[in-house]
């Protein structure tokens, strides 16, 4: 009987063709008077469009326009970007990490997962544990949560909260303040546990008991936020103006519709342009297992319209009204858990445990509520910004903000910005600068 010999598959046969065509990635600031073109070149591959605008979108960058093509086994993007301040891109630091990072040995590269002096989303936790938080939202739960960890001698190095719907959901970076390590003792972190549930239940009539989970792996900050809220179902919370009564310009204006040429769905996005607009809208989109195959994406003065051409992962359409409705809902939900009105405040201080504690406690004794915040360590120096509203919900009245200066005094630096909500005041380049930004504020209070 003849011997059967199998053919030799070479282990990295699925890598192939990634070896043979490496993507290719360009930073054009010839061919633009007013922004930096940046040209992206590669194998088609699951996930790829999130993980471009992921690090641009990490880096703090604006993109104004957008063309998407990756029908097929190539993907083709081109990318209109600038800075903060409507700027091309010319640091070399910041274009040598983007064409590193895009190219082909991004996800091999170290220095790609963090980069000096900014608190990029997608990184080791490294000595830091993490901790997901998602529940009910009332006036004082953050100053409450940032009490138990001090309590405990947990400090906050690095802290993401956003609050939609009623919800509220944050995940915190936390070490031991004797180690200025991750915290794997499992009574330790059971205790904790027990103690961050009893003040997430809240009332006992909240059909959505609050969640707690820990994690000492990679984690991109904004994605799992979207996550979070998403499996609570935040989306269902009897649409997205519940919570606060958004100016017309913040509403989104959302449409599903059928390609039957092509056999696509194509979704169609008006609204408010802001910063990190796109990354919110496919971020949801991917996880919600459709595929991006064409995009248009443009800002006209301080509005931005998208344009996605998708399917789902299996190839089919959004055919039926219940499809439909759900994207919509998830989308307008996306767009709006960024949206934040009134103040902003920025506080700068020497890091300790318990700083965190103090701040919101000072807020919420001063009849402010949170409902964003961000929170960043930069060697011995703690960046928070916070965006607050009073107790029911109005903007901040001018008298709490003084008392509030007056009691952290020069212990804390301070700087009170008013967050715009007129869409006839754009700011630079038609876009609003409605998230807060860990660059520009280290190099403000640095200066």
């Amino acid at each position: 009987m003849a011997k059967v010999c199998w053919p030799y598959f070479d282990p990295e046969y699925e890598n192939f063709s990634t070896r043979i065509n490496p993507p290719r990635v360009s930073v054009d600031n010839i061919s633009c008077r007013d922004c930096t073109l940046i040209k992206v070149d590669s194998v088609n591959k699951p996930g790829i469009l999130l993980e471009v605008v992921q690090i641009l979108t990490d880096l703090d960058l604006i993109i104004t326009k957008a063309y998407i093509s990756s029908d097929g086994g190539w993907f083709m993007d081109v990318f209109h970007v600038t800075d903060q301040q409507g700027n091309k891109i010319t640091d070399n630091k910041t274009i040598d990490y983007i064409e590193k990072a895009l190219g082909p040995n991004g996800h091999n590269m170290e220095s790609v997962k963090t980069w000096p002096g900014k608190k990029v989303g997608v990184h080791s936790v490294g000595d830091h544990t993490a901790i997901e938080l998602i529940g009910r939202d009332r006036p004082g739960l953050l100053s409450e949560i940032s009490a138990v960890l001090a309590n405990l001698q947990f400090n906050v190095a690095t802290a993401e909260v956003w609050t939609h719907n009623s919800r509220i959901a944050c995940v915190l970076y936390v070490n031991d303040n004797s180690t200025n390590r991750a915290v794997d003792d499992p009574t330790r972190l059971s205790v904790m546990e027990e103690q961050l549930k009893n003040i997430l239940r809240g009332c006992e009539d909240d059909k959505k008991v609050g969640r707690t989970s820990f994690s000492m792996g990679f984690t991109h900050v904004d994605r799992r936020l979207h996550q979070m809220f998403f499996a609570d179902r935040d989306y269902e919370g009897g649409g997205v103006t519940t919570e606060v009564d958004y100016p017309p310009s913040f509403k989104p204006k959302i449409t599903v519709e059928r390609c039957e040429e092509k056999g696509y769905s194509v979704i169609s996005v008006q609204c408010k342009d802001r910063a990190k607009l796109m990354f919110d809208i496919v971020c949801t989109l991917t996880d919600m297992q459709y595929v991006v195959f064409h995009a248009t994406i443009s800002s006209d003065g301080p509005y931005a319209t998208q344009e996605y051409f998708i399917r789902h992962m299996d190839g089919c359409t959004l055919d039926t009204e219940g499809e439909k409705e759900r994207v919509i809902k998830c989308l307008e939900a996306a767009i709006q858990r960024r949206v934040c009105e009134g103040l902003s405040l920025e506080l700068c201080a020497k890091d300790r445990v318990g700083l965190l504690s103090e701040v919101t406690r000072v807020l919420r004794e001063n009849g402010l509520s949170v409902s964003r915040a961000g929170v960043s360590t930069v060697g011995e120096q703690a960046y928070n910004v916070f965006y607050v509203r009073d107790a029911s919900g109005n903007p901040v009245d001018a008298k709490a903000i003084e008392a509030l200066r007056k009691e952290i005094k020069d212990t804390i630096k301070l700087n009170v910005k008013k967050i715009p909500t007129s869409a006839k005041a754009p700011e630079a380049n038609g876009w609003a600068k409605t998230s807060f930004f860990f660059g520009n504020l280290l190099e403000r209070f640095l200066a």
